[in-house]
């Protein structure tokens, strides 16, 4: 059986999942023939969004619910056979503004979710979305993950106690659980109504408003990308086989780029918009990391993972979804602006 024959009538929960990458998990396993729930807050400034599962609304479960309570998650857990744990707060800004929020949603409610799969569902698989945060600024490159877990800011600190805190489930009282450190994942379904989480969907709706993107410093700093079809598949290779239980794995992209070139192919492939170089602002100065790009050679040797889709590809394609379904991602109305 493979391991996308292995969902078939699976019964599969994705914790944001009205979100970027858990909706586009939740395409790729209603197609597969998984029941799907979706869990998700829909806090507005976090990234769900009902029209993500267009096409699928009668195919999967939706419950707006907020992972922090613990006994809606005893009660949700029960009889599923595989968790995506994607709900979080991703953005670094905000933890470093709002520190006890971020603590609560990435540490506490991870607790939440643990917990009542150690007492409800013992035999679940919970794949928990990691981040390529924890790293911190890298000592060489590409980065293994034998790098030592050193974040900058708050945000990066509570995903790696929520990534350990999986780990300890699966060693010490039998849940398992692996952890897949996620590089910056790219595609249709990201959040681009503001710019606090991740640079690449908001120079992507900068570029499809024909508008000027500001690259900072000298645009020669390097990251890898993955599209997010590639990342979902990394999540359904991982939930469907035990090799990986008690790990973390990288998943990164196929090669690292500048930032000012990733804005010039961006700009190509749109036919518009424009960049200018500007300094840095000092409070993210503060917590960047310079070039990053990740061995995701652990995954593939463990789940014959590797990305597929080229930059220029997933860049057309995302481009070519936004500029479809635009009004349903960039607020339209006074009072839509206002809540932002």
């Amino acid at each position: 059986m493979t391991y996308r024959e292995f969902y078939r009538d699976r019964r599969v929960m994705i914790t944001g999942g009205l979100g970027f990458i858990g909706s586009t998990l939740a395409h790729q396993l209603t197609a597969l023939g998984a029941r799907v729930l979706l869990v998700d807050s829909l806090i507005p400034e976090y990234g769900g969004n009902l029209f993500n599962v267009h096409g699928i609304e009668d195919r999967v479960r939706i419950n707006i619910a907020d992972v922090r309570q613990q006994s809606t998650m005893n009660y949700l857990v029960r009889g599923q056979d595989v968790i995506f744990n994607l709900a979080g707060q991703v953005s670094h800004i905000d933890s470093m503004q709002d520190p006890y929020t971020d603590l609560e949603i990435n540490c506490r409610s991870q607790l939440s979710i643990l917990e009542a799969c150690r007492r409800h569902n013992p035999g679940v698989k919970v794949v928990f979305a990691g981040t390529r945060q924890v790293y911190g600024r890298p000592d060489s490159l590409p980065v293994t993950e034998q790098h030592l877990v050193r974040p900058t800011d708050v945000n990066g600190i509570n995903k790696a106690a929520g990534e350990y805190y999986h780990l300890v489930y699966n060693n010490v009282f039998g849940v398992r659980a692996c952890s897949l450190r996620l590089t910056n994942v790219y595609g249709p379904r990201q959040l681009i109504k503001h710019n606090r989480q991740g640079f690449i969907a908001w120079f992507i709706r900068l570029a499809i408003e024909n508008a000027e993107i500001q690259i900072y410093g000298d645009g020669s700093q390097r990251r890898d990308f993955v599209y997010v079809d590639d990342a979902a598949d990394a999540f359904l290779r991982a939930g469907a086989d035990d090799v990986c239980n008690g790990q973390v794995l990288n998943v990164g992209g196929i090669e690292p780029i500048s930032h000012r070139a990733l804005v010039e192919l961006l700009t190509s492939i749109a036919g518009s918009g424009r960049f200018r170089l500007v300094d840095w602002p000092p409070e993210k100065k503060a917590i960047d990391i310079g070039d990053f790009f990740a061995d995701s050679s652990l995954i593939e040797r463990t789940l014959q993972w590797r990305p597929v889709t080229t930059l220029r590809d997933g860049l057309q394609r995302t481009v070519e979804y936004y500029r479809r379904h635009f009004q349903h991602y960039v607020p339209t109305t006074a009072s839509q602006i206002a809540a932002l």
